[in-house]
């Protein structure tokens, strides 16, 4: 069962005067990812290393540490513990000693390592974009029943009446989409959006 985190934690610590800060959040697109790096771009670091993950999409960025010993070691604590829909990013402020390769490897690890076990884990229920259309009078209806299992919804007020788009955990799909098509008579039916990325 994938895990993903309830919000964002930050840890830091100091090795071998340099200093080091980890901040852990949870992402569900490529979009937050860019927008969680540019609120924490800091030109005062001499490194700023990260990686994600996303369903099974991952990345990750030594940004000028030697190759593999920082983005590598922080995916690998995210895969370790189970988790998605996750960015860590760890900052790097240089105190003049060098670590070496083992001990980067294990200071950007370690660090993101720690920022995890800060995090509250939560279990990451799939949604699916659904996208379905009915008049204004059954309108009422299922807005009401979207309101009731609290699914977020954007609706758009047409001359042939309205059409909805709706995040859905999938277990909710199924007997809303029967909803639909009793209210409607079968004339409507609730489609499920296709994402570019879908596997």
């Amino acid at each position: 069962m994938p895990f993903t985190i309830a919000s964002t934690v930050t840890f830091e610590e100091e090795i071998k005067k340099s200093r080091f800060q980890a901040i852990t959040s949870p992402v569900e697109n490529e979009q937050e990812v860019k927008a969680f790096l540019e609120l924490h771009k800091d030109i005062s670091t001499t490194h700023q290393c990260w990686a994600w993950k996303i369903g099974h999409h991952v990345r990750f960025n030594d940004d000028g540490e030697p190759s593999g010993t920082a983005g590598r070691p922080i995916l690998a604590t995210i895969e370790g513990n189970d988790l998605t829909n996750i960015i860590v990013l760890v900052n790097r402020w240089y105190g003049g000693i060098k670590l070496g390769t083992g001990g980067l490897v294990r200071a950007y690890g370690g660090c993101a390592g720690q920022s995890l076990l800060l995090a509250e884990k939560i279990e990451l229920i799939e949604k699916k974009k659904v996208h379905f259309q009915c008049t204004f009078s059954e309108w009422a209806i299922l807005q009401y029943e979207l309101r009731q299992q609290n699914i977020e919804f954007i609706e758009h007020y047409e001359t042939d009446g309205v059409h909805v788009n709706a995040l859905m955990q999938i277990h909710q799909i199924e007997p809303f989409a029967i909803k639909i098509q009793d209210l409607t008579r079968g004339r409507e039916l609730l489609k499920i959006v296709k994402e570019l990325n879908d596997e």
